[in-house]
C-alpha cells in the first residue's frame, strides 16, 4: 500500500497549519529509524537531500563506534552520507501531532552512488533482480512483542529489574485477557491505519503480556518500510501510556520468545505465481524451486533473521520457535511453513526470524535465496510431516550467533547477491556482538559463581 501523503498534499497541510514537522529517517543496521526532524517549511524548500554521519551504518546497538569496518572508521574520518528523501513514502504520523514522515535512501557523499551496505539499498537490489525476472516479490511480516506496565526510563534506571508484564498469564487469542491493554492496542491500530499502514488485526499472543500485530501484505519494500514504522509506533504509543514495549527475541528464559514471521510469494502480471490449481497442493514449480533455494541456503541467511546473541535463546523445543530448517504444510514446528494451501493466498512463511530482525536485511536474504533456487531450477525436498522438534536428522538452524556468522561468511550465494564488501560488513557486525558478549560479565555468571566458585 503506498504512503498516504503526496508532496502537494504536504504543502497544503503545512499551509493549513496541520503539519509543522517532517521527520526523515534512514534505517540503520539494527533496523532502527535514524534521522532528523525538519521544520516543515524548510523541508518544502529543500526536499532533495540532507546529510548524516556515515558512522550510522557502523555502530552497535549502544551507538559505539565499532572498529574493523572498511566503509567507516576513525582513519577515514567518519565523513558524510547523503540522505535522499523518497517522497513516495511521505505519510502522516497520527500518534505524533503535526508530524509527517519520510524514508530516505543513502548515497555516498563523493561518488553519489547508493551505499551498498545500507539495508534499504540491499533490499532494493534484490527486488530489482526479481523484477528483471518478471516477478514482483510480495511479503508480509508478523510482529510479536511484550507490553510492560513499567515505562522505559524507570526500567533503564533500575537496570531492567522487576519487569511487570501487563498480563499475568498466557493471553493467546484472549479477548478478556487483553482488555486492559486495549488503550494501547487501539491507539496503535488506529494510529497505524491513519498513517496509511493497513493493519488487519492485533491479538494476544502465547505468553503473559505478549501481543501480535498483523499488517496486510504488500510489495517487499513497502512491507519493510511499514515494519519499522510499526515497531517505532508501538514503542512511542506505549510510552505515551506510561508503559513500554519490548521486541527482544527472548527477554527471559522463563518466557516464550517474540518472532517476526516473514510471508512470501512472487506475483506475475498481478497474480500469485506460487499458485497452480492443477499442481499437487497447489504449489507451482516456481514456488517449489523458490523454497528449495531457501532451504539450501538456510544456514547462510540465518544471521539476517537472528542477528544477536540473544536471538538464539529463542530456538527452544516446544515454544513454537523452530529449530529445524525444513518445510511442511501448515505445521508450526517447521522453519518454513506453507500457508493457504490450495488457494490464491498460497505462500511460504519463514518462521525462523525473531522480532529483533532488520526487515530489509531479512527480506533481502530470503529473496536472494529463493531467486537462486528459481534461477537454478532447484528441486524441492520431500515435505516433512510430524513433530519437527523430534526430527533428529533434519537440517538444523544454526544454534549460536557464532555458527550463523561462520555460515554467512562462507555463503557464496549471498556474496554473489549482495557483494563481498556487504557480506564482510555484516560478518564484522556479528563478530563485534560476539566480542562484546565475551567481554561482559552477566548476571547469570555472578549468581552462579559469586559464592560457589
Amino acid at each position: 500500500m503506498p504512503a498516504n501523503l503526496s508532496f502537494d498534499a504536504l504543502k497544503a497541510a503545512v499551509d493549513a497549519g496541520e503539519i509543522d514537522t517532517v521527520a526523515v529517517a534512514l534505517v540503520d543496521m539494527q533496523g532502527r529509524l535514524m534521522g532528523k526532524r525538519f521544520h516543515a517549511a524548510h523541508f518544502l524548500e529543500n526536499p532533495d537531500e540532507t546529510h548524516c554521519c556515515n558512522y550510522l551504518l557502523a555502530t552497535d546497538a549502544e551507538m559505539v563506534t565499532v572498529p574493523g569496518y572498511k566503509a567507516s572508521s576513525w582513519a577515514a574520518g567518519y565523513g558524510d552520507y547523503v540522505m535522499k528523501p523518497d517522497l513516495s513514502t511521505l505519510r502522516r504520523l497520527p500518534w505524533a501531532p503535526g508530524t509527517a514522515f519520510c524514508m530516505v535512501d543513502l548515497h555516498d557523499h563523493h561518488t553519489h552512488e547508493p551505499v551498498q551496505h545500507a539495508p534499504r539499498n540491499i533490499l532494493r537490489r534484490q527486488v530489482q533482480r526479481a523484477e528483471a525476472m518478471g516477478f514482483a516479490p510480495m511479503m508480509a511480516t508478523e510482529l510479536e512483542f511484550f507490553l510492560f506496565a513499567n515505562d522505559y526510563k524507570s526500567l533503564f534506571d533500575s537496570g531492567y529489574r522487576d519487569l511487570l508484564p501487563t498480563a499475568r498469564y498466557n493471553v493467546d487469542y484472549a479477548l478478556t485477557g487483553t482488555f486492559a491493554d486495549e488503550p494501547v492496542m487501539r491507539d496503535l491500530r488506529n494510529g497505524l491505519y491513519g498513517a496509511g499502514i493497513p493493519v488487519e488485526n492485533s491479538k494476544g499472543e502465547a505468553e503473559a503480556g505478549q501481543h501480535e500485530i498483523n499488517v496486510k501484505y504488500s510489495d517487499a519494500m513497502d512491507t519493510a518500510d511499514m515494519h519499522v514504522l510499526v515497531k517505532s509506533a508501538t514503542k512511542e504509543i506505549a510510552q505515551a501510556h506510561g508503559q513500554s514495549a519490548c521486541f527482544m527475541a527472548k527477554y527471559s528464559h522463563e518466557r516464550a520468545g517474540s518472532s517476526s514471521h516473514v510471508h512470501q510469494s512472487l506475483f506475475r502480471d498481478g497474480a500469485n505465481a506460487f499458485f497452480d490449481p492443477q499442481a499437487q497442493q497447489g504449489m507451482s514449480g516456481l514456488m517449489r524451486s523458490y523454497m528449495a533455494g531457501q532451504l539450501a541456503h538456510a544456514e547462510g541467511l540465518t544471521f539476517f533473521l537472528a542477528p544477536y546473541v540473544n536471538s538464539y535463546k529463542r530456538f527452544v523445543t516446544g515454544m513454537f520457535a523452530p529449530t529445524k530448517a525444513i518445510w511442511s504444510m501448515d505445521n508450526r514446528t517447521a522453519g518454513f511453513r506453507v500457508c493457504g494451501g490450495g488457494t490464491g493466498g498460497l505462500r511460504v512463511e519463514c518462521r525462523i526470524g525473531g522480532a529483533d530482525l532488520n526487515p530489509y536485511l531479512a527480506c533481502a536474504a530470503l529473496l536472494a535465496a529463493g531467486l537462486d533456487g528459481v534461477e537454478k531450477g532447484m528441486e524441492l525436498e520431500p515435505e516433512f510431516t510430524g513433530d519437527a522438534y523430534a526430527a533428529e536428522n533434519a537440517r538444523q538452524i544454526p544454534g549460536t550467533l557464532a555458527d550463523a556468522a561462520k555460515a554467512l561468511d562462507a555463503s557464496d550465494m549471498l556474496r554473489t547477491a549482495f557483494g563481498d564488501d556487504v557480506v564482510d560488513h555484516y560478518v564484522r557486525a556479528a563478530h563485534w556482538e560476539l566480542e562484546e558478549q565475551n567481554r561482559v560479565v552477566t548476571d547469570w555468571e555472578v549468581a552462579r559463581g559469586f559464592e560457589r566458585a
